[in-house]
């Protein structure tokens, strides 16, 4: 009996951010307005890494990209998709950052010291 295999993980895109289950129970969500920099990665297949300012997280496979997810791209503020394109044509074995976020890193709270 043949049975439909189960992927490793999937993603969902979504207007508030992108989420990757994988097949061992875990997560990796971002919502897009965390989103201050996007990597290309290729060795061979080639996978986008979105980081927030924490360095935390979510690692996308192009394999499971589909049109929702590099339409969303295009809403990032000044996001080059001829850079993406050179970006996953070049990357092979390390990574190319196609995107920062172009608006500085918010500023520390001010604390009241006694």
């Amino acid at each position: 009996m043949h049975g439909n295999s189960v992927p490793d993980s999937y993603v969902y895109v979504t207007e508030e951010g992108v989420t990757r289950h994988y097949a061992d129970g875990s997560v990796d969500a971002l919502a897009w307005e965390d989103v201050v920099e996007v990597r290309v990665v290729g060795d061979p297949d080639v996978i986008y890494i979105l980081l927030d300012r924490e360095g935390q997280g979510c690692v996308v496979p192009q394999a499971a990209t589909d049109t929702a997810f590099l339409t969303r791209l295009r809403y990032l503020p000044e996001f080059d998709f001829d850079r993406l394109g050179e970006a996953v044509d070049a990357a092979r074995g390390d990574y190319v950052v196609v995107w920062r976020s172009p608006e500085p890193p918010s500023p520390l709270p001010d604390f009241e010291y006694d």
